[in-house]
């Protein structure tokens, strides 16, 4: 269950406050100050690719992020409504080139940034999941 679940209107004034939640979340939840730009990057990143693949692909329905403090890891789910896009693109938008490389992009900067990151696809939409380890209390 997540500690903390966050659904905002697909517009991209609302990843700044995505990106506030989950640094708040993840300095409560333990996680090194350190490694706070990258959860804020991360989270910014993925927030971002959604709002797009919402826009370009015409759904309506909010983004999900799922913020989950467990006993020694922070996770971080952001869930799209577009089915079938680890690129970035919907399978019958027939989006141009552009679109493809833009979500590929963003998703090699959240590999980059973080080391435990999953990306899946599935017919009712996408998840990106990120953790990153909490100091033990």
């Amino acid at each position: 269950m997540p500690t903390v679940e966050l659904l905002f209107s697909a517009q991209p004034e609302h990843v700044r406050t995505a990106r506030l939640v989950a640094a708040a979340v993840a300095r409560r939840a333990g996680v090194d100050e350190a490694a706070l730009d990258e959860v804020r990057l991360a989270v910014g990143e993925a927030c971002s690719r959604a709002v797009g693949l919402h826009r370009s692909n015409g759904v309506e329905e909010p983004v999900r992020v799922m913020l989950t403090e467990e006993e020694k890891k922070f996770s971080i789910e952001v869930a799209d409504e577009v089915p079938g896009n680890a690129t970035g693109s919907s399978p019958d938008s027939g989006s141009d080139d552009a679109a493809d490389d833009e979500g590929e992009m963003g998703l090699a900067v959240i590999s980059g940034l973080v080391d435990d990151v999953e990306v899946i696809e599935g017919e009712s939409g996408g998840v990106i999941r990120m953790s990153w380890p909490t100091a033990s209390v």
